[in-house]
């Protein structure tokens, strides 16, 4: 068996506020809904409709360097050695409308445009900046992110108000409650969370630092899908379950919707609890995707038993490799297994200041389907 594990313990500055407390009347970020709020247009403690937006642009440029090596044995995965810049700007909408009792929709499109160094080959393909990797061009792309259903069963407990933000609604919530959300939307919508680590577009930018590395989590190219969750809040403790939909071929956008053949499971016990009258959160998260995909000792045998199943041979999905000596993973995919486990810790450390962890262990024996290759991956930083 072979493992993959993320660690990052970071001391990090953030803004983020917790999900249960009401909006600061001081805080200087402008926004729509409390210039309504202002006018006497609006309630956000207690929302019928809300609307945000947020507008992202990340650009960067690399020197031209010298490569003896580029492309070779005709694999097209290089990180070219011109000089190239590479940016990417984005536009996200966030509509939420409160439909009944407890019942909330929200919509959220999306826009894309972006220029990727080396077409996101090489170490073009690490990612530095994740919004790279929700298959753009240099046109702008419009899509649709984010169109799900939340019910929310309040069973009692201490009340705690909810602030108004992107994909949250104000009002009152039980401390003991069933939530249940379906449609679509993304993993990290609901499972993993983490204050400091997280929205990449206000923290950091490497997709290292959205979620566990070693978190295969099921997503289409841009990082949704379409699934059903429940998350159970008891106080101080909530459970969470959810499984989602798998892209149709690896970090592919269509979506497979046989949710009883091919799916992402997932399950979260999270603890919230204070630490020298500071907040902090304990999670631990396990996941089970079953996939139609490759293990690498199949496709290594396969290769040893019969030369002529190699990259170049390949004509169902594959990733364009030209290398007749190579073995390749499209001759062995069929329904497998890969599963994982891991932890998230963050911890304030006084007002805008904190730390947090975080650590996977995964299957390393089939192929990424969504998110990073890593299977023996750790992280750590000051």
């Amino acid at each position: 068996m072979s493992y993959a594990a993320m660690l990052a313990l970071l001391l990090c500055f953030t803004n983020g506020k917790a999900e249960e407390q009401q909006a600061d009347p001081e805080d200087s970020n402008f926004s729509f809904m409390q210039l309504l709020a202002d006018h006497g247009l609006h309630d956000t403690n207690d929302e019928r409709w809300n609307a945000y937006g947020q507008a992202t642009y990340i650009s960067s440029w690399k020197p031209a360097f010298p490569a003896q090596y580029t492309n070779l044995n005709g694999t097209p995965h290089s990180l070219l050695p011109e000089a190239e810049r590479s940016f990417t700007g984005t536009v996200t909408a966030y509509f939420g409308l409160k439909a009944w009792q407890g019942g909330e929709i929200y919509l959220a499109p999306e826009m894309i445009s972006e220029l990727p160094l080396s077409d996101l080959k090489g170490l073009g393909g690490s990612i530095q900046n994740f919004e790279l990797q929700k298959s753009g061009s240099v046109s702008a792309t419009w899509y649709k992110s984010r169109f799900y259903l939340k019910q929310t069963f309040n069973l009692g407990g201490d009340n705690h108000s909810v602030s108004s933000g992107p994909m949250q609604l104000a009002g009152a919530a039980d401390s003991r409650r069933l939530v249940i959300t379906g449609g679509n939307l993304s993993i990290l919508d609901i499972f993993d969370k983490n204050s400091y680590a997280a929205d990449l577009r206000q923290q950091f930018l490497n997709m290292a630092f959205l979620t566990n590395a070693a978190y295969d989590f099921a997503a289409d190219a841009r990082g949704y899908s379409v699934g059903l969750a429940a998350e159970y809040y008891f106080d101080d403790w909530t459970f969470r379950l959810g499984r989602f939909a798998t892209p149709q071929n690896p970090n592919d956008l269509p979506l497979d919707f046989r949710l009883f053949k091919y799916y992402g499971d997932q399950i979260e016990l999270e603890h919230r609890h204070e630490l020298f009258k500071q907040p902090g959160t304990v999670r631990l998260l396990a996941f089970r995707n079953r996939e139609r995909m490759g293990r690498w000792d199949e496709a290594i045998a396969a290769y040893q038993a019969n030369p002529a199943q190699n990259a170049a041979n390949c004509t169902s999905f594959n990733y364009d490799s030209a290398n007749s000596s190579a073995p390749d993973l499209c001759w062995v995919r069929k329904a497998n297994i890969k599963t994982g486990i891991g932890i998230n810790l963050e911890q304030q450390v006084f007002d805008g200041v904190g730390v947090f962890l975080r650590g996977m262990v995964s299957d390393g024996k089939t192929e990424v389907y969504s998110y990073t290759s890593a299977d023996r991956f750790y992280r750590s930083a000051p």
